[in-house]
């Protein structure tokens, strides 16, 4: 699986498509009030990439449990100090409801995904980021 992202921005123009193979999807974020780069931080977009990440996993795990999920609400935070410095103290709750599963099936589940999560693995490993000249 090839997964890309790219953003084109110019004056009052922010463009953004997201691709997984072909399949290519444009992605709708407002640019700066002055035009010049993204109203969402790269911060925000990494925290939702772990939030969207678990999401989706939960519904594929449950669906091979055959776990009806009704609701997953997951929320990221933590840490951006100076310039330049990595982030920290990133933490993430998770919360789901299921019409056909018990609090200890859904608790198992949570510390499932959390475990197969892959951007969240991604991060855990420490991988390299390399920019193409």
């Amino acid at each position: 699986m090839i997964i890309s992202a790219t953003i084109r921005n110019s004056n009052q123009e922010n463009d953004i498509t997201v691709s997984t193979n072909t399949n290519t999807k444009e992605v709708s974020i407002p640019g700066k009030a002055d035009g010049r780069g993204s109203s969402v931080n790269g911060g925000e977009l990494l925290f939702l990439a772990l939030a969207t990440c678990f999401c989706n996993d939960v519904y594929r795990e449950a669906s091979r449990r055959e776990m009806q999920i009704e609701l997953v609400e997951v929320t990221v935070s933590g840490e951006f100090g100076k310039e330049g410095e990595a982030g920290s103290n990133i933490t993430y709750t998770a919360i789901i409801q299921s019409s056909n599963s018990s609090a200890e099936q859904i608790k198992d589940l949570i510390l499932h995904v959390d475990k197969v999560a892959e951007i969240h693995n991604t991060l855990r490993k420490g991988v390299s980021v390399s920019l193409k000249e």
